[in-house]
């Protein structure tokens, strides 16, 4: 795994460890929200193929079949499935504080306006 992979996975876990921030429940929650509002074209936050990239890598954690086999290449083979999950959980992360960020913006905005 690459020395950003890590840092970009630790830093991750930090947000996510952070008290301050979302919990990892409202992070979850907020993953079906943005996606519909992504397709909605509601929010500009993120893409849909922002979107279908981390599903698509969320898959390919969850499959058994991979880019480089464990049994051929243990390292590379573990190294490809790390380099994803922390690309992964970097991307969660950071889109779930911008949409929730942006939802709780909204939730002070009648008809463009914004309310004090």
């Amino acid at each position: 795994m690459s020395a950003s992979a890590v840092r970009s996975l630790r830093d991750s876990i930090a947000s996510v460890a952070d008290p301050s921030g979302p919990s990892v429940a409202a992070r979850l929650t907020a993953l079906p929200r943005m996606v519909r509002a992504v397709a909605a074209k509601e929010y500009t936050g993120s893409s849909p193929a922002r979107v279908a990239a981390m599903v698509a890598a969320a898959a390919y954690i969850a499959s058994p079949v991979d880019l480089i086999p464990e049994k051929l290449a243990p390292i590379m083979g573990l190294a490809d499935d790390a380099v994803v999950l922390a690309w992964l959980a970097n991307a969660l992360v950071h889109d779930t504080d911008d949409f929730l960020a942006w939802e709780a913006a909204r939730k002070h905005t009648v008809r463009g306006r914004r309310l004090r």
